[in-house]
């Protein structure tokens, strides 16, 4: 197989669902295209490795997402957008271009938005069988328009399946899962100097979007959370280390003392110091 596949849909007319464009590519590292907006909808599939894609939101405003192996992307018409494959590790991905009566209702299934645009499935094996079929269609350009379509309809429907335990009740589930991946980022990665926007970024939303549905679930907005879990951790350090408050300040994000012993008492109400004092554990 070539590192490229690309094929146009005969111009046929379906009304409910419609194929544009399809095809599948091995990406050159740091490939890139954009910014451009298309008429209809465009789902990439992310097959190996990664990249990024920049986005409008539902406000117009760009938000900026990785996106890795196993994750996909949907673009919406009119949506502006920028995506560049990585440097070192380029993706390979598959593409359809589609467009409908039905779409807009079949989307809805899978809580893809303007400002969640990026694709998680909950079934491994419903994603690959989604996979497959996007594969299948990109392989098989010479076959009949209807049995392209039929293909089509196949793609969609292991796409809302994959993702159908995450998206009952309301979006109910759906948040759930976001907020599992925002803590599981924190947990590993609270020592490093990660911005909102990272954290919202590996869920695969924009930061607006991504603060509301925090706060609604833990009652504080992301940035409170992620100070106070740095505290916390460095509360943990200063009763059971010897280390230095500089070094405990570091080992949780803020290489600069005074900038923690700030946010530290701003917590605790009290320095880190003084913390240590009244709660130390006597070390032998």
């Amino acid at each position: 197989m070539s590192n490229l596949l690309f094929s146009v849909f005969p111009n046929e007319t379906f009304v409910d669902l419609g194929l544009y464009q399809f095809g599948w590519e091995q990406c050159k590292p740091s490939h890139l295209y954009g910014p451009a907006a298309r008429n209809h909808y465009l789902f990439h599939y992310v097959i190996s490795g990664t990249g990024t894609l920049m986005a409008d939101d539902s406000g117009g405003t760009t938000q900026t997402y990785q996106v890795r192996s196993g994750q996909g992307f949907m673009l919406f018409p009119g949506q502006i957008s920028t995506y560049i494959a990585d440097e070192k590790l380029p993706w390979e991905y598959a593409w359809l271009e589609f467009d409908g009566l039905r779409v807009r209702e079949l989307l809805g299934l899978t809580g893809l938005s303007h400002d969640a645009p990026i694709y998680h499935a909950s079934s491994k094996d419903l994603r690959s069988c989604m996979m497959d079929e996007m594969l299948y269609i990109a392989q098989h350009a010479d076959e009949s328009p209807f049995h392209l379509i039929g293909h089509l309809y196949l793609f969609l429907d292991y796409m809302s399946r994959s993702v159908s335990s995450m998206t009952l009740g309301k979006g109910g589930k759906l948040q759930d899962f976001y907020l599992k991946e925002a803590l599981s980022f924190i947990e590993q990665n609270f020592q490093n100097d990660i911005t909102i926007e990272d954290i919202a970024a590996q869920c695969g939303l924009n930061r607006s979007y991504f603060g509301k549905i925090f706060r609604d679930a833990l009652g504080k907005s992301p940035q409170e959370f992620l100070i106070s879990y740095r505290m916390a951790k460095a509360a943990e350090l200063l009763k059971l280390t010897k280390l230095s408050i500089g070094d405990i300040g570091n080992a949780v994000g803020y290489p600069n003392q005074l900038h923690f012993s700030r946010a530290f008492k701003n917590v605790y109400q009290i320095s880190p110091r003084e913390w240590r004092n009244q709660n130390k554990i006597i070390i032998k």
